[in-house]
C-alpha cells in the first residue's frame, strides 16, 4: 500500500499560500521516497472557486493524489485525533503530515500543533510544521473581492479572480444603447460575486486559449429601475451571438462603482468612459 506525506485544509482558491504549502508536500515526499496527498473539502459557503477548479489547480502543483471528503456531520463531529486515525492514518496511509502555520481542524478547533504532533507519535504519523508563508488566508481575499478590490486579490490568489458562467437571454438594454452585453449565468452558485461595479474583464469563450478584452458590469441596474443583480458582459470588438456559449471571465481591474444616472445618453457617455479606461488597462 502506498504511503503518503499530506497536508489538511479546504485550498479554497488555492492562493499563494496553499500554493507554497502544497509544493512543500511535494518536495517533502520526493524526499522521502514516498507520494504526495492533499486532503481537501466538498464545502458549500462563499466560495473563491468551484470544487472542480480546486481540484485541478492542486493538481497543477504537481500533487500525487487529492482527497476530496464530504463535509458530512460525522465528519464534522471528528476530533483531531479520530480524524488523524480513522482517515489519515487507518484510510488513507498517511505516514507524514505537513500542517500550515495556523492550520487547525478537528471538532472543536481548540488543539494545535503541538497536540497533533502527540497525536502523530501515538499514531505513527510524523507532524511537522510549514512557516507561514506571506500571512495570505482565503478570508482576506473574499473581504477584498466584497470590496470591489480585484487586483489586491489577483496579488494573494496568483492569478485573476475567476468567474465560469454560461450565458443566458437578458433583457436586450445593453445592444439598443449600442453596448451588447452577455448576461452570465455563473456555474456555482456558490462562488462569491465582487462588489457591484464596473470592471475590465479578460473573457475566454469556450475556452478559448486567446482571451478578448471586455469589461464587466454587476448590480441591479439602477438606472432602469430596480432589478435582481445581473453580470453583464460586453467584449470590445466583438459582434458574435454568445447565447448558450460558456465564458470564463477573469477580473483585471475595478473601474468604478454602480451607480444610477439621470438618463439613458448619461449612462451611454460614462460607458464610453468606461470602455476607453478598460482598454488602456488590458
Amino acid at each position: 500500500m502506498n504511503e503518503y506525506v499530506a497536508t489538511i485544509g479546504m485550498f479554497d482558491g488555492v492562493h499563494r499560500g496553499h500554493q507554497f504549502v502544497l509544493r512543500q508536500v511535494v518536495d517533502t515526499a520526493c524526499q522521502r521516497g514516498m507520494l504526495s496527498l492533499a486532503v481537501t473539502f466538498d464545502r458549500q459557503q462563499s466560495l473563491l472557486m468551484p470544487l472542480d477548479e480546486k481540484v485541478r489547480r492542486i493538481s497543477a502543483t504537481g500533487i500525487t493524489r487529492i482527497e476530496v471528503l464530504p463535509f458530512t456531520d460525522a465528519l464534522k463531529q471528528m476530533t483531531a485525533r479520530e480524524f488523524m486515525q480513522q482517515v489519515l492514518r487507518d484510510r488513507l496511509n498517511v505516514r507524514v503530515l505537513l500542517t500550515g502555520y495556523d492550520n487547525r481542524f478537528g471538532h472543536n478547533r481548540e488543539e494545535g500543533y503541538d497536540d497533533y504532533v502527540r497525536y502523530g507519535q501515538e499514531l505513527g504519523i510524523e507532524v511537522l510544521r510549514l512557516p507561514a508563508e506571506g500571512n495570505v488566508c482565503s478570508s482576506i481575499i473574499r473581504q477584498q473581492l466584497q470590496q470591489g478590490l480585484v487586483a489586491e486579490a489577483a496579488e494573494l490568489l496568483g492569478s485573476p479572480y475567476t468567474i465560469g458562467g454560461t450565458v443566458a437571454h437578458g433583457e436586450h438594454v445593453g445592444t439598443a444603447m449600442g453596448f451588447p452585453t452577455a448576461n452570465l449565468i455563473p456555474d456555482c452558485p456558490q462562488q462569491l460575486i465582487p462588489a457591484p461595479g464596473a470592471y475590465a474583464v479578460t473573457v475566454s469563450i469556450d475556452n478559448d486559449t486567446e482571451p478578448r478584452h471586455g469589461m464587466m458590469n454587476i448590480g441591479v441596474r439602477p438606472t432602469f429601475g430596480v432589478h435582481q443583480t445581473t453580470l453583464e458582459v460586453h467584449l470590445f470588438h466583438f459582434s458574435e451571438d454568445l447565447y448558450g456559449h460558456h465564458l470564463s471571465v477573469s477580473f483585471i481591474a475595478r473601474l468604478r462603482d454602480e451607480q444610477r444616472f439621470s438618463d439613458i445618453e448619461a449612462l451611454k457617455r460614462q460607458l464610453h468612459d468606461d470602455m476607453q479606461q478598460a482598454e488602456a488597462l488590458l
